[in-house]
């Protein structure tokens, strides 16, 4: 079994973090003029100029270091199918191609990453 750098705690938590924003859809009425307390509960699901969620999940994703981002897409690739366990090193080889500069923004941008990396640590969890 391979040992994980990335802890799943942390994994989990970015998860998680991903989950949220995977839900968050572009503002659909900004000067709606209506109370705000009345579009509190709409509101949350847009992104707007006070959301901070992606900036935070970006700065997460950033501030793993090397090996723990080479998991991190190594465990998105396994739970997306891409590799198998068996190829585990293979898979954190492909972090090389990404890169750390563009690792965060790689990772926000997979649809349904969250699933991906969840799944991806089922295999660890067997």
């Amino acid at each position: 079994m391979p040992q994980l750098t990335l802890t799943p705690d942390n994994a989990l938590a970015i998860a998680q973090m991903a989950r949220q924003f995977d839900v968050k859809v572009p503002q659909s009425d900004p000067d709606s003029g209506s109370n705000p307390s009345d579009d509190m509960g709409i509101d949350a699901l847009e992104f707007g100029a006070h959301d901070d969620l992606e900036r935070e999940l970006v700065s997460v994703i950033s501030d793993l270091n090397d090996d723990e981002q080479r998991d991190l897409i190594a465990l998105i690739l396994l739970g997306r199918g891409d590799f198998a366990l068996e190829e585990w090193i293979a898979a954190r080889a492909a972090w090389t191609d990404i890169g750390r500069a563009k690792t965060p923004r790689f990772v926000i941008n997979i649809p349904l990453m969250s699933d991906y990396l969840e799944d991806g640590l089922s295999f660890f969890n067997d």
